[in-house]
C-alpha cells in the first residue's frame, strides 16, 4: 500500500489536509506524522504550513528538518502555503527569513491599496504557465482558495501564476516537487481533483 507521510512539525492545517486526501483516496494510507523513520519509509510527503514563516522555521526542529530535506529531494511532494513559502530561498516575513532554498524565489509582502487587500483572502483564478500532471481535468483559470499575505512574484520554477493587484506564482514544479500558495483542501471540486492527482502521481 501506497503510504502518504503528512509532516507535522507543529505547524499547519494537518487535519483538514488528511480529510481531503482521505476523501479522494482509493488504496492509500494517510498518516500525520513528525516520526523520521515513518517518513523515510513513506511514498510520498505532503508539507502544509499555515502562520508566519518565523514561527514555522523555528517549530521545524533540526533533526526533522534534515530528515524532511533529505526525502523531500527524492520523493514526490506537495508543499502548501506556507510550506510552500518555506521550500523558497528567503521570505522577507518576520524582518527576513532565510528558506531552505528547494525551490527558485523570494517571498515578499503583498502591496495594498484602496482596492487590494491584504491579506489576499477568498477565491482567485489560477493561470496556467505551463502543464502538469497535477493540473490534469483541472481548467485552466479555475479558481482555488488562498488565505496570505506574503508572496512570490516570479519565480524560474513557476508553473501557474495569480493577479492580487500584480501577479505572483500561486504553483512551482520542480522535478519531484509541487507547490502551491492557495489551499486545495478548502478549493472544493478543483482542490480534491489536485489531491487526486497527487496521489495518482509517479515521479
Amino acid at each position: 500500500m501506497t503510504q502518504i507521510a503528512v509532516i507535522d512539525y507543529g505547524m499547519g492545517n494537518l487535519h483538514s489536509v488528511s480529510k481531503a486526501l482521505e476523501a479522494v483516496s482509493q488504496k492509500e494510507s494517510i498518516v500525520i506524522t513528525s516520526d523520521q523513520e515513518v517518513i523515510k519509509t513513506s511514498d510520498k510527503l505532503v508539507f502544509p504550513g499555515v502562520g508566519a514563516i518565523k514561527d514555522c522555521m523555528e517549530a521545524f526542529s533540526n533533526d526533522l528538518k534534515e530528515t524532511v530535506l533529505e526525502e523531500v529531494k527524492k520523493k514526490p511532494t506537495l508543499a502548501i502555503c506556507v510550506g510552500m513559502q518555506m521550500l523558497l530561498e528567503s521570505s522577507e516575513e518576520n524582518g527576513g527569513v532565510e528558506g531552505l532554498g528547494l525551490l527558485n524565489g523570494k517571498v515578499c509582502k503583498i502591496q495594498s491599496n484602496k482596492d487590494i487587500k491584504v491579506p489576499h483572502m477568498g477565491w482567485n483564478q489560477v493561470n496556467y504557465l505551463k502543464e502538469h500532471f497535477l493540473l490534469k481535468n483541472i481548467k485552466d483559470s479555475s479558481y482555488f482558495y488562498f488565505v496570505h499575505s506574503y508572496c512570490c512574484p516570479s519565480s524560474k520554477d513557476a508553473l501557474t501564476e495569480t493577479i492580487h493587484g500584480e501577479k505572483f506564482v500561486s504553483s512551482f514544479a520542480k522535478d519531484n516537487i509541487f507547490a502551491v500558495q492557495f489551499h486545495p483542501e478548502k478549493s472544493q471540486s478543483a482542490g480534491l481533483q489536485l489531491y487526486k492527482n497527487f496521489l495518482d502521481w509517479s515521479v
